[in-house]
């Protein structure tokens, strides 16, 4: 998969699809089924990526964290609007990704395998290898983990506030799903130009050390 298609790939099945099964499932389905739809491209994307290239997508992985337990809470509470009134699981998410510093390999470190798995096996010992011998590498992924810990804490924060403060609920509602489809779109356009330049500065040392 050339490398283009599979930046514009990443972010229609995490961030586009999802998203836009969402609007159209909303009116007809309410919040529930919405939340359904929406989990509904990431499920697909996974097991075709599972079946055909025996690779398991880490980033549609945790895109699909944050809806499941939001789909369940609806299911069991049936109030659809308490489904998106209580936005704590992006929050849990982050102080994942923040909590993973103290371990040696964070959370980033296996996104960037999982990305690297989907190229080929020479990639992923590769990246393992350079993770090893390369301390710039391991800054740069931990900063990646800090970045997105820090990013889907704050939209927790910001989504809080919004439906605990507006009177509006169906306003509330919108903006409350901007803000989580805006901060995914955002954390994994800025990781796609990371991981861009981390391949730059990768090629650069080969020519160096050539």
């Amino acid at each position: 998969m050339k490398v283009p298609y599979r930046y514009l790939s990443a972010l229609a099945v995490n961030i586009a699809l999802p998203w836009l099964a969402y609007r159209l499932a909303l009116p007809y389905w309410g919040v529930t089924g919405a939340l359904a739809a929406s989990a509904a491209p990431l499920l697909a994307w996974i097991a075709w990526d599972l079946y055909h290239a025996r690779h398991f997508d880490a980033l549609s992985a945790i895109v699909l964290a944050g809806i499941v337990p939001l789909l369940a809470w609806a299911l069991i509470d049936r109030d659809a609007q308490r489904a998106l009134e209580d936005p704590m699981v992006s929050g849990v998410i982050g102080v994942t990704f923040l909590l993973s510093l103290l371990l040696k390999k964070p959370l980033v470190y296996y996104l960037g395998r999982s990305t690297a798995s989907r190229e080929s096996r020479d990639r992923v010992a590769e990246f393992e290898r350079h993770y090893r011998e390369r301390p710039q590498l391991v800054a740069q992924i931990r900063r990646m983990t800090v970045v997105w810990g820090i990013g889907l804490t704050a939209e927790n924060i910001a989504r809080y506030w919004v439906v605990s403060t507006l009177s509006d609920a169906q306003l509330a509602l919108h903006i409350s799903t901007a803000l989580r489809w805006g901060v995914y779109g955002a954390l994994t356009l800025w990781t796609i130009r990371t991981r861009r330049r981390l391949k730059r500065m990768d090629a650069d040392s080969k020519m160096e050390s050539a």
